[in-house]
């Protein structure tokens, strides 16, 4: 019997494509929870280990280990991706609520001792 887990992260909770996916395969049971993939508590994958008899893990053993591959990638491929965006010009975080003009009146009043904070 071909068991199959959908997840779908807590940013994207559209999973349609993988239950469509898991059926054309062929899972006459699908689990489907919405979930980090770094969270360990995942009731629904632990009812499908426990669905599963003996001798279906090796297959879950794989997908396991490319499940965990593909978050090791996107670990690695944040960081890049943000140096590449610095590298074309643009900033991190929000844009300043201060323009260099607001700044050097605020400084220059800062600075003044006959006006109170």
């Amino acid at each position: 019997m071909l068991i199959g887990c959908a997840r779908a992260s807590t940013r994207d909770r559209r999973p349609h494509l993988q239950l469509d996916a898991l059926r054309d395969a062929g899972c006459e049971r699908v689990f489907q929870e919405t979930a980090s993939g770094a969270r360990r508590d995942r009731t629904e994958l632990k009812s499908a280990l426990e669905f599963m008899r003996r001798g279906d893990s090796p297959i879950f053993t794989v997908f396991s280990a490319i499940a965990e591959f593909e978050r090791e990638s996107n670990r690695e491929r944040t960081p890049a991706g943000l140096d590449a965006a610095r590298n074309r010009g643009r900033k991190d975080g929000r844009p300043r609520a201060l323009s260099d003009k607001d700044l050097k009146q605020a400084h220059a009043r800062l600075a003044d001792p006959e006006i109170a904070v």
